[in-house]
């Protein structure tokens, strides 16, 4: 598989166009830095083929169809042939931009999948302060009414960032069926999400959970606060509102954030309000980056949000494992959820 070099770093973290304060990721006053740096060496050695962005991805009989509808901003890959098929939204994390190959790669697979952009791309916002549900409620009703993508629901895919907007999502809006969370936050984190008129706000962070690691790169997966305690509980998106099916995805060695915990913990809420039990697959020495198979380990890279290097986890032999496990395990629950030809 050949991955186009932006497509690669960013997904890494390492496309990134500017630093950010400390006081964007949790807006919290307590931890605005204003000039954080390392002096530490940072050593990445990285084999880049370049190639014509997306063209590279895209599996025999594919489609690429940008999106310019209304306020949404994405690229859709339909599937050859049987048509119509099961639609996916699928969303990347923090770094902003569109993001194909994974989209591009899924399609191949019987899906129709959009590969939205949420901020920084076009005339998005480009920052997380606020994000508006009703964006993807439009990016949702689109897929739905696209006459090669059959219903009655569609499925999400996200990581991280896009993981957590994918359990906001499912718990705000209609028409969701299936979703696949790989290391998400069941909190809101970096901005506050609105939906006509509700609110959840960002759970705040705490500088002095920070580590060093011995390399001189943050370690930051203590640092947010529980969304389980004291005023952090408004943090907590309401998943129990839910009637959609999960699945959770989740590296053991994640050091973004404790997506283990997080997806126990919308287990539990699920099912203390009648909901069905979501499955929970864990991957022992599997880090934050989970991508599609055979790309890089990004165990440690730049976090836009945070404005410094940070460590993601992940030990290189586990972590390749876990991703082919991962590519055959998110497909394997879209065709049973959603139906459609395996």
């Amino acid at each position: 598989m050949v991955a186009s070099s932006v497509a690669v770093l960013r997904a890494c973290g390492l496309c990134q166009r500017s630093l950010k304060s400390w006081g964007r990721f949790s807006g919290s006053t307590q931890l605005r830095l204003r000039a954080w740096s390392t002096t530490a060496p940072v050593r990445t050695t990285a084999k880049l083929i370049l190639e014509p962005a997306g063209r590279s991805l895209l599996a025999p009989g594919v489609r690429r169809v940008p999106v310019r509808e209304g306020r949404v901003r994405a690229t859709l890959f339909l599937p050859p042939e049987p048509r119509p098929c099961p639609g996916i939204v699928d969303l990347f994390g923090v770094g902003g931009g569109l993001l194909e190959y994974r989209a591009s790669l899924l399609a191949g697979k019987g899906f129709a999948v959009m590969a939205l952009a949420y901020y920084d791309y076009d005339d998005l916002p480009k920052g997380l302060e606020a994000t508006r549900l009703e964006y993807f409620e439009e990016a949702v009703n689109y897929l739905l009414s696209h006459p090669e993508v059959k219903g009655p629901g569609i499925g999400l895919l996200g990581t991280s960032k896009g993981g957590e907007l994918c359990l906001a999502i499912a718990s705000f809006l209609k028409g969701i069926t299936a979703a696949v969370i790989i290391n998400g936050s069941i909190a809101a984190v970096g901005g506050t999400m609105y939906y006509k008129g509700e609110s959840v706000p960002p759970v705040t962070a705490v500088r002095d959970r920070i580590k060093m690691t011995k390399d001189g790169i943050m370690d930051i997966v203590d640092a947010l606060n529980s969304p389980l305690e004291g005023p952090d509980q408004k943090s907590f998106i309401p998943v129990e509102r839910s009637d959609t099916t999960f699945l959770f995805l989740v590296g053991l060695d994640d050091h973004n954030w404790k997506s283990e915990f997080y997806a126990n913990e919308a287990s539990k809420r699920l099912q203390a309000h009648g909901k069905k039990k979501p499955q929970i697959i864990c991957y022992p020495e599997a880090g934050h980056y989970i991508e599609v198979p055979y790309f890089p380990l990004c165990k440690a890279a730049l976090h836009s949000l945070v404005g410094a290097p940070v460590v993601f986890g992940g030990e290189p032999r586990a972590h390749a494992m876990a991703q082919v496990d991962v590519w055959e395990q998110l497909q394997a629950f879209f065709h049973k959820h959603l139906g459609g030809n395996s």
